[in-house]
């Protein structure tokens, strides 16, 4: 019955050559892109690591389009006699297509890149690599409120992001609100402790307010947000009788806010006292 469709031996042989010299081309412009960028020592690692990444995908890219290229005038009449096959293959291959979409609406809407922080159903991280079918995040942890590496690479297919919600903590870039929770005891002077809270976190900012506040107001015009004031505030929260939570809100550089959170932390530890 596929008689009618077999291709001749000299034209499987030319286009396996085609097929094979395209693959060949791309491989060694990939080597070479990969050794320029190793040698831009003058460039940070996450801006070479997102050209690196960039230039991959893009190479993966060309070369399908190059195979339906070559391919497609031989395959064009399977096409009908396999579109039962084709049919159930996207069927079961439906969660590898989901990643290819994920992928599609990651580059389409621009929704993160590399080097930024996300959190996509409980999965928590930054994005150090990105293809068709997953995002690949160094975790941070353990928790919400940590913001340390903990050794570990998690991978997620890009389907999730058709079914889950993501958190970006690194949307505006350069700077960023941060919240640092002090907690206390019914017992504890509150007052004083939200009085001397405040001076050490407007002593630690004091470095970067300014271009933090100027930061921010400009992504007021570019992204229609209502530009936040940058000033460190604190406020109450009473979670359970006898706590007392101390919020505090401080703007911080977006790549390093545990830095700046444990300079805060230590220098209040010192000038407060818990009661016993």
């Amino acid at each position: 019955m596929f008689d009618d469709f077999s291709l001749p031996f000299d034209s499987l042989l030319q286009y396996g050559f085609i097929s094979a010299l395209l693959l060949g081309i791309l491989l060694l412009i990939r080597v070479g892109l990969q050794h320029f960028f190793f040698n831009q020592a003058n460039i940070a690692i996450e801006v070479r690591r997102r050209w690196s990444v960039n230039v991959r995908n893009a190479l993966v890219f060309i070369f399908l389009v190059g195979m339906i290229l070559i391919w497609a005038p031989q395959l064009r009449t399977f096409a009908v006699a396999f579109f039962a096959v084709a049919l159930a293959l996207v069927i079961a291959v439906k969660e590898f297509l989901d990643c290819m979409v994920g992928a599609a609406v990651r580059a389409m809407t621009k929704s993160y890149a590399i080097g930024d922080r996300i959190e996509i159903e409980g999965v928590r991280g930054n994005v150090v690599d990105h293809n068709l079918l997953t995002t690949t995040l160094l975790e941070i942890g353990p928790g919400q409120t940590s913001h340390q590496y903990t050794g570990r690479a998690m991978v997620v297919p890009n389907s999730f992001l058709l079914k889950y919600s993501l958190m970006i903590e690194t949307y505006s870039k350069h700077y960023r609100l941060h919240i640092v929770t002090v907690p206390l005891s019914a017992k504890d002077d509150w007052k004083r402790a939200e009085s001397i809270l405040l001076k050490v976190a407007e002593k630690q900012v004091q470095p970067f307010i300014e271009e933090a506040r100027q930061h921010l107001k400009k992504l007021e015009g570019k992204k229609w947000l209502d530009a936040p004031n940058v000033d460190p505030r604190v406020t109450i929260q009473m979670p359970d009788p006898g706590r007392i939570n101390l919020l505090l809100r401080i703007p911080c550089p977006t790549q390093f806010p545990s830095r700046l959170e444990q300079a805060i932390l230590r220098k209040f530890l010192e000038k407060f006292t818990f009661a016993v």
